[in-house]
This record gives structure tokens, C-alpha cells and sequence, in this order.
């Protein structure tokens, strides 16, 4: 089940929160409007909520604003300022957040059993839980419970508009320019407010609240807890505008409910890309009008001899949809011109020799390729493209273009140069491997660098005349890399990778010869010639995953594997109460489980037969 339902729950208050003093009328929406009957301050009230909740519940331990993964930019805790829900809030929002507020209600409601009604700040600006969009009036002076939210002394909403990092957030900042990713989070003992230019930017400091929480918030089931959330200020934004995973369903198909699950996963730890590889030797995922074929031929089979499987148009705008909500962009990767043999299979006339190959189940590479001298070919091409830009509203399309061994030298970056155009005339911006590097520049072209050492002239040389870089070093951000020699599934082609040398690397800094300011980001592949199911794609992905989220997401002054791996330790609770699987490594002091913790962690099979997985992407 996606961890942020689309949909509010239906669940009951928690019996916990029973009539009298912790019944705390904070509007109309919970008290009933026209109400004559005078109310206590919402502080009166929230401190008798918390002396009943505590003589019912025996509290935990308090948690601390700083243990959020990724780490924000700026964190400034105040210990006499918790909050406590008490069951009874409405979350406020500027109508243009609602869906976030929608979604911050939903993912409360399962585990507290609050109802959380959801309401427009406007005409009233005030609420316990407040999410505000910066152009809306903020009366950062007021106390919370006066109408306006106490945002800490002499405090101010800041710019929050679009614009690039800048300033110093320390103590005493107003929040600077958070750009349309960034949000200020304030939890006083009076209430919790969000901040943002954007939606986007309230999503992320959602999910930062919920990280605040006790673990149990993730149940899906009523959990008798206190739900406190620290007191204090948190300012914060991205380091870099591309933070992303891919996942590889053409080794082995996933279908549309696992890869939604995957979002989710990307969205709880601020990740806002999913690059999709469609398109392999072993299978086509994706129907293409004119072409049915690459569906429903190319499409049967995968790694081993499985059925596969392929996407719908109506499949993957479901994908698109489900990403879009939670600020992930989808980037659609069809791999050329090798790494096609299930085309082949479909359409042999795309063949050098048009004939069509057997189907494939191994998991060798560069065998196969797209004749680069066949208009057909381009024909093919240019189609494909076309449906996947008009399926794919955000601006990103990969063409792969790693390991064409048998299209060499002019040959190949003539077909790259002309696929990069079709990309172009679509809209879209193209993307590729970093092997695409020595075609000819195109207008905003990204190259994703996945070396295995930061010595690489020729990627520095395409830098010089105006690519981009998405980094994901195979020795460290490739998660289909094993743990350790013993971890049942995965390969060890770029080395073995445990957490702290997934996080213990600088993009900025990785590539010889390439300036700072020429990365654009980080993504983390998944590739599946071994992993066959979702728990085993949770298995691989936890927690390696929040290791490069930091990177892509946390200031360079923030990264600390000692405090990492401690902020880490608290997270193992969490995906337990999720049913999230997730590999002990054994360099994390995990947090002891609590007792109320019923999820299950599956077992994952071994594979059998060698690791025949060359070095490559």
C-alpha cells in the first residue's frame, strides 16, 4: 500500500482522545461555527490535552528537530516549545495547497485516529496546523493561537520566491530565498506552521513534519501514542534541482501498484525524479500506436524466462499522476540504439540484417542494436518519442546510448546527433548515458555519468561545450550493488556498497575537471536482472536510498557519517510500521523496534547461478 494514501482513511478517533479537556475547539470546522460558548487559549487547552494524554499514555522519549533525513540547511531547536496533537486541529491551508493539506491529513489520520478536517485559511488565517503559501498574509507577529503564528522572534516569512540559494540561515534568519522547492517549518507549543512559495516547497516540509513524529505515525491502523512534535524552526531547501532513483522494469516487469509504491518512497526523502528504463533486450514495456508489436510481442518475457508484462498509455499516466501529486517528475528512458533486441524481436525490419533475433532472457550486453543507416530506423524513433513526450508533462526524455559496442566511431554519433534533434522537435530536453558524451552538443543536454572512477576527459570535454551532469557513480549510487558478499541478491561488477559509501562521496567535487556548478543532481539506478519483486526492490533501495537523498538534497556543511548514521538509526521503526523491507546493516545503530510493532520484514531468496552481470549500466 502506496505510504501516502490517495485518499483520506475513514478510521475513527483514537479512543485515547476521549470528550473533556482534550476536546480543544480551534474553528468553526471542529467547534461548529456560530459556537457562543467562550473557549479556553488554545494553550490552556493543549497543555490539559497533554496532562490527560500523559496520564494515559506513558510519553516517549522526545524527539529531536534536528533527526530529519535528509538533513535541512538550517535547524533551530527550542525544547520549551513542543506540541502535542490533541485530536481535535483542523489543518488550514491556502487554497491554493489544499492537496497537500488533503495529503498531510491522510497520512495522519490512519495511525492517530484524528479526524483532521482540512480548511481554506481564508477569511480566518489562524489554525493549530497551518500550511501558508508566501504570498498570503502571514501576521508573522501574532501568537498562533491569535490568528497569525508565532514564527520565533523578530522572525519574518522572507522571500520565498524562486532564485537560487543564498544567505546565511542561521540564527535570527528570516528564511531567505527558500527558492520553489524550499519551506520554513515552525513548531511552537501554541501550533505548527508551514511556509513556501509552492506547493512543492509545503510538500517537503510535510514530509519533514512527519519525520518529527513518533515512528508509529506510519501504521495504517489506530496506534495509542503521544503525538509530540519537537519545538523549534526549521529552514530549508535543496542543494540540487535533479534528486532522483530509476528503476528498471524491462529485466524484470513491475507492475503500476509497485512502481506507485516506489514514488512514495522517493517523495518521503525529497526525491523529485523517477527515471523509468522501459526499454531492454529482455523486454518493451510501453504500447506505441503504429507499433503494436513491441508491446505484445516485445513485451513477454524477462530475465529468467518470466511472463513480463508491459504499460498501457492509461498505465502510465496513472504513473504520471500518482508522481505528480507528490512533486516527482517522470523521466522515460528508451534505450538506444542498442540494448534493443526486443524491438528486434517485434520488428525485424529495424534489424542491421532484418531478422528477427530469439528473445532474450540473459543478462549479457551489447550484442544487440537499431540499424543507424535505415530511415525506418528513424522512423521507429521519432514515433516512439512522440508518445512519450505527449504521455510525459515533464521535460526530460532518456535515449540511453550506452553500450552500443557494435555501432562505432561516425556511426554512432551520427545516430545520437539525429535522435538528439527528434528529442528536440518533440519539446523535450534530451538526456542520455554518459557514452552519448562525444555527439555533438544539443541545446541543454544532460549527460547521467555512471564511472567508476571521477577520471573521465571525454565527459569533461562535452561539460566544456555545455552539457549537464546527473551523477550516479556505479561504485557508489548503483543499488542493485550488493551490501556485502553475503547479501542474497544484486552484483558487485562496481564494488560492494554499503550505507556509508552510498552516502560518503561529493558530487560536486567527483568528476575530474567538471565545475560544481555543471551538476545538476544525483540519481540512484535500480537495475533488475536479480530482483524480481517489490519487497526485494525495498530491500536494495533501504537504506542506501536516504544515503543519496542527503547528498542531493543537504548543504555539503551538513554531511557527517556520524550524524548521519544516528539520524538514520531512528528510520528502522518507521519503515517497520510501514511495511517498508529493509536491510539491518549492520554499520547503523538501529533503533530498537517498539513492542506495539506488528509489520514483518519478507525474506529475501537467494539467486542462484553466478553473477553474470558485466560492467555496465
Amino acid at each position: 500500500m502506496p505510504t501516502i494514501p490517495t485518499t483520506p482513511s475513514e478510521t475513527g478517533p483514537d479512543p485515547v482522545d476521549g470528550p473533556g479537556p482534550s476536546a480543544r475547539p480551534t474553528d468553526e470546522v471542529a467547534a461548529g461555527a456560530g459556537s457562543s460558548v467562550a473557549a479556553p487559549s488554545a494553550a490552556e487547552l493543549a497543555r490539559a490535552a497533554a496532562e490527560l494524554a500523559g496520564g494515559l499514555i506513558a510519553p516517549p522519549a522526545a524527539g529531536r528537530l534536528g533527526d530529519v533525513v535528509p538533513a535541512p540547511e538550517h535547524v533551530t531547536p527550542d525544547p520549551a516549545a513542543d506540541f502535542t496533537l490533541a485530536g481535535d486541529e483542523a489543518i488550514r491551508v491556502d487554497p491554493a495547497g489544499r492537496d497537500v493539506a488533503e495529503q498531510l491529513a491522510a497520512l495522519l489520520r490512519p495511525a492517530t485516529g484524528h479526524p483532521l478536517p482540512v480548511a481554506d485559511t481564508t477569511p480566518r488565517p489562524d489554525g493549530l496546523l497551518t500550511l501558508t503559501l508566501s504570498g498570503a498574509p502571514l501576521n508573522a507577529g501574532a501568537p498562533l493561537d491569535a490568528g497569525g503564528g508565532d514564527l520565533g522572534a523578530g522572525a519574518t516569512s522572507g522571500d520565498l520566491g524562486a532564485g537560487s540559494r543564498s544567505g546565511d540561515l542561521g540564527a535570527g534568519a528570516t528564511g531567505g530565498d527558500l527558492g520553489a522547492e524550499g519551506y520554513r517549518l515552525d513548531v511552537t507549543a501554541n501550533g505548527v506552521r508551514i511556509v513556501a512559495a509552492t506547493p512543492t516547497g509545503l510538500f517537503y516540509g510535510v514530509q519533514t513534519l512527519r519525520q518529527l513524529l513518533p515512528p508509529a505515525v506510519e501504521s495504517r491502523t489506530p496506534v495509542a501514542a503521544r503525538w509530540t512534535l519537537p519545538g523549534g524552526s526549521i529552514v530549508d531547501r535543496p542543494r540540487y534541482p535533479y534528486r532522483g532513483a530509476m528503476l528498471d522494469v524491462a529485466r524484470h516487469f513491475f507492475p503500476v501498484s509497485d512502481v506507485l509504491r516506489v514514488i512514495d518512497h522517493l517523495a518521503r526523502y525529497k526525491l523529485n525524479h523517477l527515471h523509468l528504463h522501459l526499454t531492454d533486450d529482455q523486454g518493451w514495456r510501453i504500447a506505441v500506436p503504429g507499433w503494436p508489436r513491441l508491446a505484445t510481442v516485445g513485451g513477454v518475457g524477462e530475465v529468467g524466462g518470466g511472463p513480463g508484462g508491459h504499460y498501457t498509455a492509461d498505465d502510465y499516466r496513472r504513473i504520471v499522476r500518482h508522481a505528480a501529486a507528490r512533486h516527482v517528475t517522470v523521466v522515460p528512458e528508451v534505450d538506444l540504439p542498442g540494448h534493443t533486441n526486443a524491438a528486434l524481436v517485434a520488428y525485424p525490419e529495424l534489424a542491421p540484417d532484418r531478422v528477427a533475433p530469439p528473445p532474450y532472457t540473459g543478462t549479457e550486453v551489447g550484442f544487440s542494436y537499431v540499424d543507424p543507416a535505415s530511415e525506418r530506423t528513424y522512423d521507429f524513433v521519432a514515433d516512439v518519442l512522440a508518445e512519450l513526450a505527449a504521455l510525459t508533462p515533464g521535460p526530460w526524455l532518456h535515449i540511453g546510448g550506452d553500450e552500443a559496442f557494435k555501432v562505432k566511431g561516425a556511426a554512432y554519433t551520427g545516430f545520437v546527433e539525429r535522435v538528439q534533434a527528434i528529442v528536440a522537435a518533440t519539446g523535450k530536453t534530451v538526456v542520455g548515458w554518459h557514452q552519448i558524451a562525444p555527439a555533438a552538443h544539443a541545446d541543454g543536454r544532460v549527460l547521467q555519468w555512471w564511472g567508476t572512477t571521477g577520471d573521465d576527459p571525454v565527459t569533461a570535454e562535452a561539460v566544456r561545450r555545455g552539457a549537464r551532469l546527473v551523477l550516479s557513480p556505479g561504485n557508489h549510487a548503483y543499488l542493485d550493488m550488493k551490501y556485502a558478499p553475503d547479501t542474497p541478491i544484486g552484483h558487485d561488477w562496481a564494488g560492494l556498497i554499503d550505507v556509508r559509501k552510498a552516502y560518503d562521496w561529493d558530487p560536486a567535487s567527483h568528476v575530474a575537471d567538471v565545475p560544481a556548478e555543471a551538476v545538476l543532481g544525483v540519481e540512484a539506478p535500480l537495475w533488475t536482472e536479480s530482483v524480481t519483486s517489490l519487497p526485494e526492490i525495498e530491500f536494495l533501495l533501504f537504506p542506501r536510498l536516504p544515503a543519496v537523498a542527503e547528498l542531493g538534497w543537504s548543504p555539503r556543511s551538513t554531511h557527517d557519517w556520524a550524524g548521519f548514521r544516528a539520524r538514520l538509526a531512528g528510520h528502522g521503526p518507521r519503515w517497520t510500521a510501514a511495511g517498508i523491507t529493509f536491510h539491518r546493516a549492520p554499520e547503523v545503530p538501529w533503533a530498537a523496534e517498539p513492542d506495539t510493532a506488528t509489520a514483518t520484514t519478507p525474506a529475501i531468496p537467494a539467486q542462484p547461478g553466478p553473477d553474470t552481470a558485466a560492467e555496465r549500466v
